[in-house]
């Protein structure tokens, strides 16, 4: 029954953003890891299109929020109105407090605005006026982000990269997806039409399995060799300890995307620089695509 869910979703995604398999099945794994999720391509590559797509598809409350360089914390999280009727301030809450986040163009916006949303991604709630308001579960945030190249951007911080388990690029579509998607009569307003292949109950269950994928001693130790790899670079921060388990967990989603409950090493490399690329910060001109390749390439798993 999950199974025949999975390939359901999959095979609707596949629909939303054409000919780009590896990429929709890598965005699945994320939410099934439960981490968040950081798409940074050109404008009209069908971004914004496979998040609302994905939303729709597990009947999941979604909220798209279009970050600009005058956006405020309170434009995110909601504010307190005082009631001159109670006497008293009333919270009213902000777009944040729904099950999906679509942060789109998030480095348009200033880094306290960035900022404002560490605190949801790394612990599902915020604080407003010392009052802390627990967010809906289960709980994701798909952020965009233009190349930083392009005026207008604020570059994320090291602290707000790493609260994302994956980045994604997705890149121009092949010559046969571009002519199907010309021959097409449908387009983004179709997306609220979208059937609804998984609830959020079953998502959830999902998840409990993806939890349960066993992971031997020595596949475990894979996963730590190419961390400690990274950490010998001379020329580059290494993968911190949550890039370690969110590594694991993306390797174990994958593996079930698979139908399989455990891992191998394919599955771990599946992931890799996918989980790694936008953690590493190099002191030279290799980018953090090209190291993390290096180090999958310098690492061989003993099995």
């Amino acid at each position: 029954m999950a199974q025949s869910g999975i390939s359901e979703l999959l095979q609707q995604l596949e629909q939303v953003l054409l000919g780009k398999p590896r990429q929709i099945r890598l965005a699945l794994a994320c939410i099934l890891a439960r981490g968040h999720l950081l798409i940074e391509d050109l404008p009209g590559m069908g971004k914004t299109s496979i998040s609302h797509g994905i939303a729709q598809s597990l009947g999941l409350s979604y909220q798209r929020i279009q970050f600009t360089s005058d956006m405020l914390p309170a434009d995110i999280l909601g504010v307190s109105i005082f009631d001159k009727h109670q006497a008293q301030f009333i919270f009213h809450p902000g777009p944040i407090f729904k099950q999906m986040i679509l942060a789109d163009e998030i480095n348009r916006a200033s880094p306290k605005t960035q900022s404002a949303l560490l605190e949801a991604m790394a612990e599902q709630q915020i604080s407003v006026d010392g009052i802390t308001h627990r967010l809906p579960n289960p709980f994701f945030v798909i952020a965009t982000q233009n190349p930083t190249d392009q005026s207008g951007t604020f570059p994320l911080p090291e602290s707000q990269l790493d609260r994302f388990m994956m980045r994604l690029s997705i890149g121009y579509p092949s010559h046969d997806a571009e002519l199907a998607m010309l021959k097409s009569n449908h387009n983004h307003l179709t997306l609220d039409q979208l059937p609804q292949c998984l609830t959020p109950l079953a998502l959830m269950q999902l998840q409990e399995q993806c939890d349960k994928v066993s992971a031997s001693d020595a596949l475990l130790n894979y996963i730590l060799a190419l961390v400690n790899f990274s950490r010998s670079q001379s020329d580059s921060v290494g993968l911190s300890p949550r890039a370690t388990k969110a590594l694991l967990q993306a390797a174990k989603a994958w593996a079930f995307l698979e139908g399989r409950h455990y891992l191998v090493p394919e599955d771990v490399q599946a992931v890799f620089c996918c989980v790694a690329e936008h953690r590493l910060r190099t002191s030279s001109q290799l980018q953090g695509e090209a190291l993390s390749e290096r180090i999958l390439a310098s690492v061989n798993p003993i099995m």
